[in-house]
């Protein structure tokens, strides 16, 4: 790793820029990124560029370099940052934070491993046992939560399709002795269906091209991905850009090892193996409409009953009835009499998808709650309870600007709108008005306030997401069309709104389809297509019930819910963007305590 900065490096700070120009700011940047410096400083912040290959600059040697040196005392790095947050909350005892934003593809995800490596080095030079198990748990969840919340994508190889906000306990001598991971908002519709060049979860191609021929036939399934609905559209893709198709099988292997390393028993994962597999074969059941001596009944069946089979003996629960939740659903009516009524293909169809998507989303929760089950503070003295300290990481996804944008792309986008609130509340409002208490001469910089757009997307009553909520709680057929209507008519005057309805010359939106927020990062056009759909987010009791009743207890341990009687499930659940909301805005008060 190289320490010297001439200046044939450009600066390593744009403090020091001459002229502060976006041309000037650009032009260092690619000089130092030319140069192999993918790394500069803004005062306390660090800009970091992707660059898409393996370089010299981590490691013991690295670490060595940084450790107890002061943030400017070494060339700009990911492992000053690290150092600087961990010194902070030990000469201070308070809480820290480490936020890492950026587009997708930026390479927050690999920061933020880097930050975990650096942090779990740095401590404890003892090696006692409790601390070794808490940085083990920290480094190998990692792969694990990876495995089954990344996906390739068009931009990004290993894009993580959830937010990742992760505290690390530390005791008052400033050894890790636990941590908890809180996730966001996993893109579940991923597994249904994926853009032309994009994967489904890795977990699902480890499974099918990792296991042995044994386990494989144990699980129905053969090895080709294309062979199932939900791993078609990427079975001919790899996890990365340098890899053979067979890493897959590699990580497999490493994902397997890492789950039993930090304590999930061989039943655990075997369970977690066959869900996969339930799932994958839910994919392809197919319904039709059943015939009485030539005459439509109106009745439903399975294409494939043997695949019914699968799924019941995978879940490990009765055949007959995960054949009825999906041909049916039970109903509560007026008097409380319970009524089976039938699905259309159509209804079908919806119901095995939402199936689908739930089981994995409930999978990928009971992962993360196992990790952090396991990574949890023990043995704490309670005479210490006031002294420990925690570093707050953050990896959440970055800015999304796809060829279609849907509801997963609208809140990932208002949740950067939310970090870039954070953000210029405490870089440049703050510190521009301390300048102004200390009666510091100084030149206004002007900044773009990104206040609007938050409250575009959050305001009670009118906002896109209250909007939104008022259309999924409508009795009655209610479409994404009619939810378009209604934001064309609340903000028509608003200048980061717009629609086709709006502005009929702009030809690059579809009627009755498109509207378009102004973003502090740019413009984005999304399609109303789905949300409301994604946003109810519904699932028939019967399906949670069938799964709390399975005797596999690792699966009944994600149904809580399913044990409530049809009859008592009267009070309507909070959306899926309503739940998001209220996580982003618990998590911006979480981050600026420790920033403060």
């Amino acid at each position: 790793m190289e320490d010297d900065e001439g200046p044939e490096y450009g600066k390593a700070d744009f403090v020091l820029l001459d002229q502060v120009t976006m041309e000037d700011f650009m032009k260092n940047l690619q000089l130092r990124f030319e140069k192999g410096r993918i790394y500069t400083y803004i005062g306390e912040v660090l800009v970091s560029v992707n660059p898409y290959q393996p370089l010299p600059l981590y490691g013991p040697e690295a670490i060595a370099k940084y450790q107890g040196r002061e943030l400017y005392e070494r060339p700009p790095h990911l492992y000053a940052v690290a150092n600087a947050a961990y010194k902070a909350m030990k000469q201070r005892a308070r809480d820290t934070c480490i936020v890492i934003s950026g587009e997708s593809g930026a390479g927050k995800t690999e920061a933020s491993k880097h930050m975990m490596q650096y942090i779990a080095a740095v401590t404890n030079p003892s090696q006692r046992a409790e601390v070794q198990r808490v940085k083990d748990v920290l480094l190998k969840s990692t792969c694990v939560l990876e495995a089954f919340g990344n996906a390739r994508t068009n931009r990004n190889h290993n894009s993580s399709r959830f937010g990742k906000y992760m505290d690390i306990n530390f005791d008052f001598k400033g050894d890790p002795i636990g941590g908890h991971i809180h996730s966001y908002l996993l893109e579940k519709s991923r597994v249904l269906k994926q853009h032309v060049g994009e994967r489904n979860f890795h977990a699902f191609y480890q499974l099918l091209r990792g296991s042995t021929d044994q386990e494989l036939s144990a699980l129905h399934l053969e090895r080709n991905p294309a062979l199932y609905n939900f791993t078609r559209q990427g079975a001919g893709l790899s996890m990365g850009p340098h890899n053979a198709l067979d890493s897959d099988e590699g990580s497999y292997r490493a994902v397997t090892d890492a789950m039993r390393l930090i304590g999930f028993s061989a039943e655990e994962v075997e369970s977690v193996h066959r869900i996969l597999a339930a799932i994958l074969h839910l994919g392809n059941i197919e319904f039709v409409e059943t015939e009485h001596n030539g005459q439509q009944k109106g009745g439903l069946a399975v294409v494939e009953e043997s695949l019914v089979a699968h799924v019941a003996e995978l879940t490990a629960t009765p055949q007959d009835l995960v054949l009825r939740s999906l041909l049916a659903r039970t109903v509560a009516s007026g008097g409380r009499e319970l009524i089976e009524k039938g699905h259309s293909v159509a209804e079908a169809s919806y119901a095995r998808d939402a199936f689908a998507k739930a089981v994995y989303q409930r999978l990928f929760e009971w992962v993360v709650d196992k990790i952090n089950s396991i990574m949890a503070a023990k043995d704490r003295d309670p005479r210490r309870d006031g002294k420990d300290t925690v570093i707050g990481v953050l990896d959440i996804y970055g800015f999304e600007v796809l060829s279609i944008n849907s509801f997963e792309q609208f809140c990932i986008n208002y949740c950067n709108e939310k970090l870039q609130q954070l953000f210029i509340q405490l870089v440049l409002k703050q510190e521009q008005e301390e300048y102004e208490r200390e009666g510091i001469a100084w030149q206004s910089v002007e900044y773009f306030n990104n206040a609007a757009i938050v409250e575009l997307v959050e305001r009670p009553h009118r906002g896109i997401l209250a909007v939104l909520d008022e259309a999924c709680s409508t009795a009655g057929p209610i479409t994404d069309h009619i939810f378009l209507q209604t934001l064309d008519t609340h903000h028509r005057h608003h200048p980061h709104y717009t629609s086709r309805q709006l502005c009929p010359t702009d030809k690059t939106m579809e009627f009755g389809r498109d509207f378009r927020i102004k973003h502090y990062a740019g413009d984005v056009t999304y399609s109303a297509d789905g949300f409301i759909d994604k946003n109810r987010d519904s699932l028939f009791q019967d399906i949670k019930r069938l799964l709390y009743n399975s005797a596999d207890p690792t699966l009944r341990a994600m149904w809580p819910d399913g044990q409530q009687d049809i009859t008592e499930v009267t009070k309507r659940p909070l959306t899926a963007g309503t739940l998001f909301k209220n996580s982003m805005v618990a998590l911006v008060e979480n981050l600026a305590s420790k920033c403060l």
